[in-house]
């Protein structure tokens, strides 16, 4: 029945419920910092369980702007970036706690920033990069390692550090894998959508030559 179709909304409206739990995400970036400055393994500790709640959410607004059927603009802008607040924030503390190398943050920074800026140029030519099965492994994987290195200290006599680094150095692997596909996925549809356009191109200028005969011809004098 009609009644029952959802109703449609204003993707310009802000106050729904994913952007207010996009916000809350974002909200949890200074706290963590905060907490990890302290340097103390009780801090740690809420720390990475305060990210861990933190990344839980980003499954959850993205699943409940699906399922209220309200997914905004403002949405679209804020998810990926708090997303990215939250982990490169991370990272960079993280660093300079010395718990992760240089070289790392910067080449997963130096990472997200290509492919950010690869989503903007394809979105300026009409194009849609959907996250590949690879690039969802990798955030996974980094969700996962940040708060065992936050942790940085044994639990139940289980050192948490270590396979933390480990999973950190997968999820490098697997980031720099997933980019080399959406770099060549990009160019590949971008060659197509030229080819495509190009042979529309061809074809009206052929129309346009075929009507200007006939029209030419219609015009000759019968003998």
């Amino acid at each position: 029945m009609d009644s029952e179709a959802p109703k449609k909304h204003d993707e310009l409206t802000f106050g729904t419920t994913p952007n207010i739990i996009t916000l809350v995400r974002i909200g949890f970036v200074p706290l963590v910092v905060g907490l990890l400055l302290i340097r103390s393994p009780i801090w740690d500790l809420v720390a990475a369980i305060l990210f861990g709640i933190a990344s839980a959410t980003d499954y959850l607004d993205g699943y409940l702007a699906r399922k209220l059927h309200v997914v905004t603009v403002y949405g679209k802008l804020l998810d990926p970036l708090a997303d990215k607040f939250l982990v490169v924030s991370s990272l960079i503390i993280l660093q300079e706690l010395g718990r992760i190398h240089p070289i790392v943050v910067i080449l997963l920074v130096c990472r997200e920033l290509a492919i950010t800026g690869l989503r903007a140029l394809a979105s300026a030519e009409g194009l849609i990069i959907a996250a590949s099965d690879s690039a969802k492994l990798k955030t996974a994987a980094q969700m996962i390692a940040i708060p065992l290195i936050m942790v940085n200290s044994d639990i139940l006599g289980f050192s948490l550090y270590l396979p933390g680094l480990v999973l950190l150095y997968i999820s490098l692997g697997i980031s720099f894998w997933s980019a080399k596909g959406y770099v060549v996925g990009f160019f590949v549809a971008i060659k197509e959508k030229r080819r495509v356009r190009l042979a529309t191109k061809a074809a009206i200028r052929q129309q346009k030559k075929a009507a200007r005969q006939a029209l030419k011809a219609g015009r000759r004098p019968k003998s």
